[in-house]
Protein backbone atom coordinates (compact mmCIF):
# COMPACT_ATOMS: atom_id res chain seq x y z
CA UNK A 1 0.00 0.00 0.00
CA UNK A 2 1.50 3.24 -0.63
CA UNK A 3 1.59 5.89 1.38
CA UNK A 4 -0.20 9.31 0.67
CA UNK A 5 1.22 12.82 1.03
CA UNK A 6 -2.55 13.56 2.99
CA UNK A 7 -2.25 11.27 5.58
CA UNK A 8 1.17 12.32 6.79
CA UNK A 9 -0.39 15.44 7.01
CA UNK A 10 -2.95 14.10 8.73
CA UNK A 11 -0.71 12.74 11.26
CA UNK A 12 1.55 15.68 11.49
CA UNK A 13 -2.07 17.86 11.96
CA UNK A 14 -1.65 16.20 15.38
CA UNK A 15 1.67 17.04 16.62
CA UNK A 16 1.39 20.66 18.57
CA UNK A 17 3.67 23.60 18.60
CA UNK A 18 4.57 24.34 22.14
CA UNK A 19 5.14 28.45 21.48
CA UNK A 20 1.99 28.80 19.37
CA UNK A 21 -0.31 26.15 20.63
CA UNK A 22 -1.20 25.56 17.15
CA UNK A 23 -0.32 22.52 15.02
CA UNK A 24 3.10 22.45 13.27
CA UNK A 25 0.99 22.51 10.17
CA UNK A 26 -0.98 25.23 11.01
CA UNK A 27 1.98 27.33 12.33
CA UNK A 28 3.80 26.84 9.02
CA UNK A 29 6.78 25.19 10.57
CA UNK A 30 6.64 21.67 8.50
CA UNK A 31 8.42 22.78 5.12
CA UNK A 32 9.36 20.78 1.95
CA UNK A 33 7.52 17.93 2.85
CA UNK A 34 7.68 15.40 0.34
CA UNK A 35 6.46 11.65 -0.18
CA UNK A 36 7.69 9.43 -2.17
CA UNK A 37 6.58 6.51 -2.16
CA UNK A 38 6.68 5.24 1.29
CA UNK A 39 9.66 7.24 2.43
CA UNK A 40 8.87 10.68 4.07
CA UNK A 41 11.08 13.59 4.39
CA UNK A 42 10.46 17.21 5.40
CA UNK A 43 12.20 20.23 7.16
CA UNK A 44 10.81 21.63 10.50
CA UNK A 45 11.78 25.60 9.96
CA UNK A 46 11.98 27.40 13.94
CA UNK A 47 13.55 30.66 15.21
CA UNK A 48 17.12 29.99 16.63
CA UNK A 49 15.92 29.82 20.36
CA UNK A 50 13.20 27.25 19.57
CA UNK A 51 15.56 24.72 18.06
CA UNK A 52 16.15 22.50 21.38
CA UNK A 53 13.09 22.37 22.82
CA UNK A 54 11.27 21.72 18.90
CA UNK A 55 13.79 18.74 19.23
CA UNK A 56 11.25 16.82 21.14
CA UNK A 57 8.59 17.70 18.67
CA UNK A 58 10.69 16.48 15.79
CA UNK A 59 10.97 13.03 17.93
CA UNK A 60 7.08 13.05 17.99
CA UNK A 61 6.33 13.64 14.82
CA UNK A 62 9.33 10.87 13.87
CA UNK A 63 7.66 8.57 16.37
CA UNK A 64 3.52 9.11 15.18
CA UNK A 65 4.63 8.69 11.56
CA UNK A 66 6.64 5.37 12.26
CA UNK A 67 3.66 4.08 13.57
CA UNK A 68 1.54 4.05 10.20
CA UNK A 69 2.14 -0.10 8.98
CA UNK A 70 3.35 1.25 5.54
CA UNK A 71 5.74 4.18 5.99
CA UNK A 72 9.00 4.04 4.91
CA UNK A 73 12.40 5.77 5.62
CA UNK A 74 12.15 9.07 7.52
CA UNK A 75 14.12 12.22 7.08
CA UNK A 76 12.90 15.31 9.46
CA UNK A 77 15.53 17.61 9.92
CA UNK A 78 15.35 20.99 12.00
CA UNK A 79 16.58 24.33 10.64
CA UNK A 80 16.99 27.14 13.10
CA UNK A 81 17.27 30.84 12.18
CA UNK A 82 16.74 34.32 13.76
CA UNK A 83 15.13 37.03 11.60
CA UNK A 84 16.63 39.82 14.31
CA UNK A 85 19.88 40.32 15.92
CA UNK A 86 19.75 39.64 19.52
CA UNK A 87 19.09 42.52 21.97
CA UNK A 88 21.76 43.98 24.26
CA UNK A 89 22.65 42.23 27.42
CA UNK A 90 21.19 45.34 29.52
CA UNK A 91 21.92 43.19 32.76
CA UNK A 92 25.43 42.71 32.26
CA UNK A 93 26.44 45.77 30.26
CA UNK A 94 29.80 45.94 31.87
CA UNK A 95 31.09 42.86 31.43
CA UNK A 96 32.81 40.69 28.37
CA UNK A 97 30.27 38.58 26.55
CA UNK A 98 31.89 35.22 25.25
CA UNK A 99 33.30 35.06 22.15
CA UNK A 100 31.02 33.89 19.23
CA UNK A 101 31.69 30.72 17.82
CA UNK A 102 33.62 31.01 14.63
CA UNK A 103 34.75 28.34 12.05
CA UNK A 104 34.59 24.86 13.35
CA UNK A 105 36.79 22.06 12.64
CA UNK A 106 34.65 18.78 11.18
CA UNK A 107 35.78 15.83 13.36
CA UNK A 108 37.87 13.38 11.46
CA UNK A 109 38.47 15.45 9.00
CA UNK A 110 42.06 16.87 8.29
CA UNK A 111 41.49 19.62 5.14
CA UNK A 112 38.46 20.69 3.40
CA UNK A 113 38.49 22.18 0.30
CA UNK A 114 36.64 24.08 -1.68
CA UNK A 115 36.27 24.00 -5.32
CA UNK A 116 34.50 27.29 -6.91
CA UNK A 117 33.84 29.22 -9.33
CA UNK A 118 32.55 32.33 -10.61
CA UNK A 119 29.64 31.42 -13.15
CA UNK A 120 27.46 28.89 -13.99
CA UNK A 121 28.41 26.25 -17.36
CA UNK A 122 32.51 26.07 -16.46
CA UNK A 123 32.13 22.71 -15.25
CA UNK A 124 33.24 23.22 -11.50
CA UNK A 125 31.14 19.82 -10.90
CA UNK A 126 32.99 18.02 -13.59
CA UNK A 127 36.01 18.67 -12.41
CA UNK A 128 35.03 18.08 -8.19
CA UNK A 129 33.81 14.98 -9.12
CA UNK A 130 37.06 13.69 -11.35
CA UNK A 131 39.60 15.67 -8.89
CA UNK A 132 37.77 13.52 -5.98
CA UNK A 133 38.29 10.16 -7.57
CA UNK A 134 41.84 11.03 -8.78
CA UNK A 135 42.86 12.00 -5.40
CA UNK A 136 40.93 8.51 -4.39
CA UNK A 137 43.11 6.33 -6.63
CA UNK A 138 46.05 7.99 -5.31
CA UNK A 139 45.52 6.50 -1.68
CA UNK A 140 43.76 9.40 -0.27
CA UNK A 141 40.74 9.47 1.59
CA UNK A 142 38.40 11.39 0.31
CA UNK A 143 35.13 13.13 0.67
CA UNK A 144 32.95 15.03 -1.53
CA UNK A 145 30.23 17.45 -0.31
CA UNK A 146 28.03 18.98 -3.24
CA UNK A 147 27.01 22.15 -1.83
CA UNK A 148 24.83 23.12 -4.89
CA UNK A 149 21.77 22.88 -2.89
CA UNK A 150 19.70 23.94 -5.55
CA UNK A 151 21.07 22.01 -8.39
CA UNK A 152 22.77 19.17 -6.89
CA UNK A 153 24.93 17.17 -9.81
CA UNK A 154 26.65 14.87 -7.90
CA UNK A 155 24.67 12.13 -7.02
CA UNK A 156 24.72 11.78 -11.13
CA UNK A 157 27.91 12.30 -11.53
CA UNK A 158 29.15 9.62 -9.01
CA UNK A 159 26.44 7.15 -9.77
CA UNK A 160 25.01 7.54 -6.12
CA UNK A 161 21.46 6.79 -5.63
CA UNK A 162 19.38 5.85 -2.35
CA UNK A 163 18.33 7.64 0.47
CA UNK A 164 21.35 8.66 3.05
CA UNK A 165 20.27 6.57 6.65
CA UNK A 166 20.22 8.13 9.76
CA UNK A 167 20.11 5.93 12.97
CA UNK A 168 19.04 8.24 15.52
CA UNK A 169 17.67 10.68 13.51
CA UNK A 170 21.05 13.31 14.13
CA UNK A 171 23.51 11.51 12.40
CA UNK A 172 23.67 11.27 8.53
CA UNK A 173 25.00 8.59 6.89
CA UNK A 174 26.48 9.49 3.51
CA UNK A 175 26.67 7.26 0.38
CA UNK A 176 29.85 6.26 -1.35
CA UNK A 177 30.95 5.32 -4.72
CA UNK A 178 34.53 5.26 -6.80
CA UNK A 179 36.51 5.21 -3.50
CA UNK A 180 34.89 8.53 -2.70
CA UNK A 181 32.53 8.94 0.58
CA UNK A 182 29.72 11.52 -0.70
CA UNK A 183 26.83 13.41 0.43
CA UNK A 184 24.35 15.96 -0.96
CA UNK A 185 20.97 17.10 -1.01
CA UNK A 186 20.26 15.74 -4.21
CA UNK A 187 19.94 12.57 -2.63
CA UNK A 188 17.43 13.33 -0.16
CA UNK A 189 14.97 15.04 -2.55
CA UNK A 190 13.39 13.56 -6.39
CA UNK A 191 15.37 13.94 -9.46
CA UNK A 192 13.96 16.97 -11.20
CA UNK A 193 12.40 18.04 -8.36
CA UNK A 194 13.19 21.78 -7.12
CA UNK A 195 14.45 23.12 -3.83
CA UNK A 196 12.39 26.15 -3.00
CA UNK A 197 13.78 27.54 0.05
CA UNK A 198 14.42 30.78 1.03
CA UNK A 199 18.30 31.71 2.28
CA UNK A 200 17.72 30.60 5.88
CA UNK A 201 16.72 27.01 5.43
CA UNK A 202 19.50 27.06 2.82
CA UNK A 203 21.77 27.80 4.85
CA UNK A 204 20.63 25.53 8.46
CA UNK A 205 20.64 22.51 5.61
CA UNK A 206 24.09 23.80 4.31
CA UNK A 207 24.95 23.43 8.24
CA UNK A 208 24.04 20.14 8.84
CA UNK A 209 25.37 18.19 5.86
CA UNK A 210 28.63 20.12 6.89
CA UNK A 211 28.32 19.35 10.89
CA UNK A 212 26.18 16.14 11.11
CA UNK A 213 27.14 13.36 8.25
CA UNK A 214 29.26 11.19 9.72
CA UNK A 215 31.80 11.95 7.57
CA UNK A 216 34.36 9.40 9.09
CA UNK A 217 38.70 9.51 8.53
CA UNK A 218 39.21 11.89 5.55
CA UNK A 219 42.49 13.07 4.23
CA UNK A 220 40.61 15.50 2.39
CA UNK A 221 36.79 16.88 1.79
CA UNK A 222 36.05 18.44 -1.35
CA UNK A 223 33.11 21.11 -0.96
CA UNK A 224 31.51 21.80 -4.38
CA UNK A 225 30.27 24.96 -4.28
CA UNK A 226 27.34 26.80 -6.34
CA UNK A 227 28.50 29.28 -8.59
CA UNK A 228 28.63 32.54 -7.50
CA UNK A 229 29.29 34.41 -4.32
CA UNK A 230 26.55 33.89 -2.35
CA UNK A 231 24.72 32.58 1.13
CA UNK A 232 26.44 29.33 0.73
CA UNK A 233 29.90 30.46 -0.07
CA UNK A 234 29.72 32.25 3.11
CA UNK A 235 27.90 30.33 5.51
CA UNK A 236 31.11 27.44 4.24
CA UNK A 237 33.63 30.02 5.23
CA UNK A 238 32.12 30.79 8.44
CA UNK A 239 30.53 27.65 9.77
CA UNK A 240 33.73 25.88 8.94
CA UNK A 241 37.13 25.78 8.72
CA UNK A 242 38.45 25.82 5.05
CA UNK A 243 42.18 25.28 3.91
CA UNK A 244 41.74 26.76 0.95
CA UNK A 245 39.55 26.96 -2.62
CA UNK A 246 40.67 25.51 -6.01
CA UNK A 247 39.00 27.95 -8.50
CA UNK A 248 37.34 26.70 -12.07
CA UNK A 249 36.79 28.61 -15.04
CA UNK A 250 37.25 28.13 -18.81
CA UNK A 251 39.26 30.79 -20.28
CA UNK A 252 36.50 33.14 -21.87
CA UNK A 253 36.01 36.76 -21.01
CA UNK A 254 32.91 36.52 -19.83
CA UNK A 255 33.97 33.40 -17.51
CA UNK A 256 37.29 35.72 -16.46
CA UNK A 257 35.19 38.24 -15.34
CA UNK A 258 32.98 36.00 -12.67
CA UNK A 259 35.71 34.37 -11.60
CA UNK A 260 37.82 37.43 -10.76
CA UNK A 261 34.34 38.00 -8.30
CA UNK A 262 35.49 34.48 -6.80
CA UNK A 263 38.76 34.94 -5.98
CA UNK A 264 37.91 38.62 -4.25
CA UNK A 265 35.40 36.39 -2.59
CA UNK A 266 37.42 34.55 -0.73
CA UNK A 267 40.34 37.78 -0.48
CA UNK A 268 37.41 39.37 1.73
CA UNK A 269 36.56 36.50 3.67
CA UNK A 270 40.52 34.96 4.48
CA UNK A 271 40.31 32.27 2.41
CA UNK A 272 43.09 31.11 1.13
CA UNK A 273 43.42 30.39 -2.92
CA UNK A 274 45.40 27.11 -3.42
CA UNK A 275 45.24 27.81 -7.42
CA UNK A 276 43.51 27.74 -10.77
CA UNK A 277 42.27 25.18 -13.11
CA UNK A 278 41.20 26.37 -16.98
CA UNK A 279 38.88 23.62 -17.87
CA UNK A 280 37.36 23.30 -21.34
CA UNK A 281 41.07 24.35 -22.13
CA UNK A 282 41.48 23.16 -25.88
CA UNK A 283 39.54 20.71 -28.19
CA UNK A 284 40.79 18.35 -30.55
CA UNK A 285 38.50 17.19 -33.32
CA UNK A 286 38.36 13.09 -32.82
CA UNK A 287 37.84 12.79 -36.47
CA UNK A 288 40.56 14.87 -38.10
CA UNK A 289 42.72 15.96 -35.25
CA UNK A 290 42.38 19.60 -35.25
CA UNK A 291 43.05 21.42 -32.25
CA UNK A 292 40.59 24.41 -31.70
CA UNK A 293 40.08 26.82 -28.49
CA UNK A 294 36.51 27.20 -28.48
CA UNK A 295 36.15 29.15 -25.68
CA UNK A 296 40.06 31.11 -26.10
CA UNK A 297 43.40 29.72 -24.29
CA UNK A 298 45.45 30.37 -21.30
CA UNK A 299 43.20 32.74 -19.31
CA UNK A 300 43.76 31.39 -16.51
CA UNK A 301 47.17 30.92 -16.73
CA UNK A 302 47.64 34.47 -17.31
CA UNK A 303 44.71 35.34 -14.48
CA UNK A 304 47.00 32.90 -12.41
CA UNK A 305 50.58 34.72 -13.37
CA UNK A 306 48.36 37.72 -12.81
CA UNK A 307 47.31 37.66 -9.05
CA UNK A 308 50.50 35.09 -7.98
CA UNK A 309 48.51 32.10 -7.86
CA UNK A 310 49.67 28.58 -9.08
CA UNK A 311 48.06 27.51 -12.02
CA UNK A 312 47.06 23.74 -11.39
CA UNK A 313 46.42 23.01 -15.01
CA UNK A 314 44.29 22.18 -18.45
CA UNK A 315 41.22 20.17 -18.41
CA UNK A 316 40.41 19.85 -22.60
CA UNK A 317 37.01 19.86 -23.56
CA UNK A 318 35.76 16.08 -24.76
CA UNK A 319 32.67 14.09 -25.51
CA UNK A 320 33.95 11.64 -23.08
CA UNK A 321 34.39 13.79 -20.21
CA UNK A 322 30.91 14.35 -20.47
CA UNK A 323 29.59 11.16 -21.21
CA UNK A 324 31.34 10.20 -17.83
CA UNK A 325 29.77 12.85 -15.79
CA UNK A 326 26.15 12.06 -17.28
CA UNK A 327 26.45 8.39 -16.56
CA UNK A 328 28.03 8.37 -13.23
CA UNK A 329 31.46 7.10 -14.19
CA UNK A 330 33.79 9.71 -14.43
CA UNK A 331 36.70 9.37 -17.13
CA UNK A 332 39.27 8.67 -14.83
CA UNK A 333 37.46 5.54 -13.81
CA UNK A 334 35.89 5.26 -17.58
CA UNK A 335 39.11 5.74 -19.42
CA UNK A 336 41.70 6.15 -16.49
CA UNK A 337 45.19 6.00 -19.61
CA UNK A 338 43.24 8.89 -21.35
CA UNK A 339 44.62 11.94 -21.59
CA UNK A 340 41.33 13.50 -20.15
CA UNK A 341 41.96 11.25 -17.36
CA UNK A 342 45.19 12.36 -17.20
CA UNK A 343 44.76 15.80 -17.16
CA UNK A 344 42.87 14.99 -13.96
CA UNK A 345 45.21 13.19 -12.55
CA UNK A 346 48.08 14.92 -12.89
CA UNK A 347 46.42 17.61 -10.70
CA UNK A 348 45.55 15.65 -8.26
CA UNK A 349 49.18 14.10 -8.06
CA UNK A 350 50.97 17.74 -8.25
CA UNK A 351 48.24 18.89 -4.95
CA UNK A 352 49.86 16.09 -3.18
CA UNK A 353 52.91 16.60 -3.76
CA UNK A 354 53.35 20.07 -3.34
CA UNK A 355 51.82 19.72 0.55
CA UNK A 356 48.43 20.79 -0.34
CA UNK A 357 46.82 17.45 0.22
Amino acid sequence: MTLSKDTVLDILRQIQDPFSKKDIISAEIVRALTVEGNDVRFVMEVEAQQGLAMESVRKTAVEALEKLPEVGNISALITAHSNQAPPPDLKQSGAKRPPAKGPQKIAGVKKIIAIASGKGGVGKSTVSSNLAVALAAEGKRVGLLDADVYGPSQPRMMGISGKPASPDGKIILPLENHGVTMMSIGLMVKEGEAVIWRGPMLIGALTQLLMQVQWGELDVLLVDLPPGTGDVQLTLTQKAKIDGAIIVSTPQDVALLDARKALDMFRKTGTKVLGMIENMSTHICSECGHEEHIFGHGGMRAEAKQFDFPFLGEVPLHINIRLGGDSGVPIVVSAPESGQAMAFKKIAKDLIENGVI
